[in-house]
């Protein structure tokens, strides 16, 4: 039997890989689990997962023999990696390989909202630029102050990217990192109040819940903007949507939410926030990349080579 189990919403081109590589049992879904036969589980050595549903402990016994879970994506918070862990199981993710992608999403979205490209877009493709004229003068994003919620890989390199907008770069890490002079604060309401734009750039998961909450989106003020390209979780939803209504705070641009992709449709009702369905990482290169290093774990663990990204 198989030793390969993979679950999730896998394109046409990676199953073919993982059928090529590995000739695994393909699941849409963890609760399918259980509906495998005990010889079949019990042949599983390894599971390639993609997805944001949970897998726990449930998960996790019902794969007797499980010693390594490889996940698709570079946050994996959806596994629970102490779990895992006990049960001798490893977990890896693909960082690194997405970070531009990311990256690069943070700093157009923030452009959108600034300088408001989909409104204007829109008044061009009405016929109103035609009728009714010049767009409303927007918002100058260059030259701003940024505040970086984690200074880990990607908000390193939004961080670079802003900087080269000439833009003032704050941060907060759990640490004080080594910078090119950028200014350290060492608790994210000192870090809100002091600029004009919030990226967050946030590890999902237990530990970073409503984060950035309602005493951080406040400290922004009115001119302040959030930008989101972690986890909808690491955001206190309510407080956000409530100071994007009344006006406390500009704007938001948003990759990411809690329930996607059923949001919250007071969202939709806000011209001032800009909404993008997840897709940070959602280039061809990138999602080949991400798949192939998925791959590459997978092949270490049954070869019983050193992993290449491992989590724990």
């Amino acid at each position: 039997m198989t030793a390969t189990l993979v679950i999730g919403p896998y394109s046409d081109i990676d199953t073919a890989a993982l059928k090529e590589a590995f000739d695994p049992v393909f699941l849409d879904h963890p609760e399918k689990l259980s509906g495998l036969d005990g010889a079949a589980r019990g042949a599983i050595t390894a599971l390639a997962y993609k997805g944001h549903h949970a897998v726990g402990m449930t998960e996790m016994d019902l794969l007797p023999n499980l010693a390594l879970i490889a996940n698709y994506g570079v946050g994996y918070d959806a596994i629970d990696v102490k779990a895992a862990s006990t049960r001798g199981i490893r977990v890896t993710n693909t960082p690194d390989v997405l970070n531009d992608d990311v990256a690069d999403l943070a700093v157009a979205m923030l452009l959108m909202q600034g300088r408001e490209m989909v409104q204007a877009s829109e008044w061009a493709r009405s016929g109103n630029w035609k009728t009714a004229g010049e767009y409303r003068l927007n918002r100058k994003v260059s030259g701003g102050r940024a505040g970086i919620v984690g200074l880990g890989r990607i908000g390193r390199e939004i961080a670079d990217r802003l900087a080269a907008f000439k833009m003032d770069i704050h941060y907060f890490a759990r640490s004080e990192k080594p910078t090119p002079g950028w200014t350290y604060h060492a608790d994210p309401v000192s870090l809100a109040r002091a600029v004009d734009y919030l990226v967050i750039a946030l590890v999902g998961g237990a530990e970073t819940e409503k984060f950035v909450s309602r005493k951080v989106i406040d400290a922004l003020g009115p001119r302040g903007v959030v930008v989101n390209i972690s986890r909808g979780t690491t955001v206190d939803e309510r407080a956000l949507l409530e100071a994007l209504e009344e006006g406390r705070i500009a704007g938001a641009a948003l990759d990411v939410f809690l329930n996607e992709p059923d949001i919250d449709p007071r969202f939709y009702r806000l011209e001032n926030v800009v909404i993008q369905p997840h897709q940070g990482s959602g280039t061809f290169e990138t999602r080949a990349a991400m798949g192939q290093l998925q791959r590459d774990n997978v092949a270490a663990h049954h070869a019983g080579r050193t992993l290449l990204t491992a989590v724990n």
